[in-house]
């Protein structure tokens, strides 16, 4: 079977360097604790070979490419029963993935922040998530405050997510080559929710509005909403992005 041609419409960049594959497959199984593993857009398997080899029988795809789902079947027919075709954004894993499983990819890039909500949303069933972002997205999830590219991606997922950034990836490591590197990020679920008495639901609303006009102070980005005590005056001068993820915790308990 021949090999499967790139689609744009699906932001399809084949990794074709094998030592690449290697490290990444490397760093996610370093972590991984034998669970079972998810792999989003395999493609023509060039990642899946390493982590089948490692886990055998425990690893599935998602994929939403037909062509590469013939391919993977054909190359890869021990593979055949965990294939998940369709768009991952759509899928409830949970149906067919039992307990908690992992998440790794040579992610799209045109998707990749909705995967990564995505994840966050199923964070109880997703200890880890790995793998290759563009890398501009890889450095924002793993961002500090008053970086340039700390924004409301950084903050959710750092608030469920230890992040680390492990390497970067140049364009001739795929097919086609990407106009930009890309960069590996592991993610490793925090031990337990670190705020209990803070919703979910409030800090997605304050992180969300308070970037909506991240150059503003945020005395004028959050006066749209009702807290139920003040907050501290010396907070209220800053810009989101000088905000630490504790400071937009505790903004978020205070809101009404």
């Amino acid at each position: 079977m021949e090999k499967v041609r790139a689609k744009k419409h699906l932001g399809q960049h084949f990794l074709t360097d094998l030592r690449t594959a290697e490290r990444i497959a490397a760093v996610h199984l370093e972590k991984n604790n034998d669970i079972p593993v998810l792999e989003i857009g395999p493609g023509m398997g060039v990642l899946t070979q390493y982590l089948l080899a490692q886990l055998p029988g425990k690893i599935h795809v998602a994929e939403i490419d037909t062509e590469s789902v013939a391919y993977l079947k054909n190359h890869f027919p021990e593979l055949t029963p965990h294939i998940h075709e369709g768009d991952f954004l759509r899928m409830n894993p949970t149906n067919w993935m039992e307990g908690e499983f992992s998440v790794i990819g040579n992610y799209p890039y045109n998707i990749s922040s909705q995967i990564l909500f995505k994840v966050i949303e199923y964070r109880q069933h997703i200890p880890l998530v790995s793998g290759m972002f563009q890398r501009e997205m890889a450095q924002r999830v793993a961002a500090g405050p008053g970086s340039k590219t700390y924004g409301i991606l950084s903050v959710l997922m750092q608030a469920f997510y230890d992040i680390e950034y492990c390497f970067t990836v140049n364009e001739g490591a795929f097919n086609p080559p990407p106009k930009v590197k890309s960069g590996v990020i592991r993610c490793v679920r925090k031990p337990q929710e670190l705020w209990p008495t803070c919703s979910e639901k409030s800090l997605f609303i304050v992180v969300k509005t308070a970037f909506n006009q991240r150059r503003k102070m945020l005395s004028n980005t959050l006066k749209s909403l009702t807290f139920t005590e003040e907050i501290p005056k010396e907070w209220q001068t800053l810009r989101p992005e000088q905000l630490t993820l504790d400071q937009f915790v505790a903004i978020a308990q205070r809101l009404a």
